[in-house]
């Protein structure tokens, strides 16, 4: 009798100290357990990642911010753009904005940028959580996450290995000097796009920035050389017009490519950014 309950006392013992194993690391697991459908918590922030399908570690990254009203949700819907990221063996990583839209300078509201410490948790993130290569990771963002992009670009641009703003730019005014530049940006906007117009337009209180004033910004700042052309820098089916500017120092790139359509972007545009930019050693290898 006295055997028989030594043996229960310790298998409840055992069960017990299994029990407590697995609640202390149930938090860690839980905050793990995300993905494309799934939020990873950050605080009182969230984001999306997706990664490539073959099991493999991702090589890099390419955050994508979101346009106004945009969701993190939506990027991870985006099929064609999930694939042709993680086709290139990356990860892509959807934030998102704490409200409809960036808090980024001079927005309709707040108009602060209160986004610095989300993106570098963001990053940290990235690294300690998922694997990634701090090194190897491409910052883009459609429209007003365009605009999110050149602010990060400007004022905290060695966060991220290089900057690809599609369609979206400055808010008004454009910035007297960028305290980060320079650093490797593609631009891309389309020469028909009545959203975010190159030369901006009003928007209820303030107005969009000019696109050309924000290159200009770039190449005082960052002490580019002179424009070259430097032919497709899209696909035969979506090209895309590029002038480039070499940095004198540092190896970076400025980049600006034009299409002939407006409002838009193309998941072959990522693609073939992130191949120009490896070309020209942006990212570690």
């Amino acid at each position: 009798m006295l055997v028989a309950f030594k043996f229960t006392h310790a298998g409840t013992c055992l069960r017990a100290l299994l029990l407590a194993v697995v609640c202390t690391f149930l938090p860690a697991f839980a905050a793990h357990a995300c993905g494309e459908d799934t939020d990873c918590k950050l605080g009182d922030r969230t984001y999306r990642i997706a990664v490539p399908a073959d099991g493999e570690p991702p090589k890099g990254a390419i955050i994508f911010a979101h346009g106004y009203r945009g969701t993190a949700a939506g990027v991870m819907r985006n099929r064609s753009m999930k694939r042709a990221v993680t086709g290139l063996g990356l990860a892509l990583v959807a934030p998102k904005s704490a409200r409809q839209d960036w808090d980024i300078p001079n927005a309709p509201r707040p108009g602060k940028f209160l986004e610095k410490a989300y993106f570098r948790d963001l990053k940290a993130a990235l690294v300690e959580r998922h694997g990634i290569d701090g090194d190897r990771i491409m910052m883009s963002g459609f429209s007003a996450g365009g605009m999110m992009v050149w602010n990060t670009a400007c004022h905290m641009g060695d966060l991220f290995a290089a900057y690809v703003p599609i369609a979206g730019t400055f808010w008004y005014p454009v910035p007297d000097q960028c305290t980060t530049l320079p650093v490797s940006i593609i631009h891309i906007h389309g020469t028909s796009d009545r959203i975010v117009p190159l030369k901006g337009r009003p928007i209820g209180p303030t107005r969009q920035g000019n696109v050309y004033n924000a290159l200009k910004l770039a190449v005082q700042t960052g002490g580019f050389d002179a424009w070259k052309t430097v032919g497709n820098g899209g696909t035969q089916k979506h090209p895309l017009a590029c002038q480039e500017r070499q940095a004198t120092a540092g190896g970076h790139i400025l980049r600006f490519c034009l299409h002939d359509g407006g409002h838009t972007i193309r998941s072959a545009w990522l693609v073939k950014a992130w191949q120009a930019l490896e070309a020209k050693g942006a990212f570690r290898r």
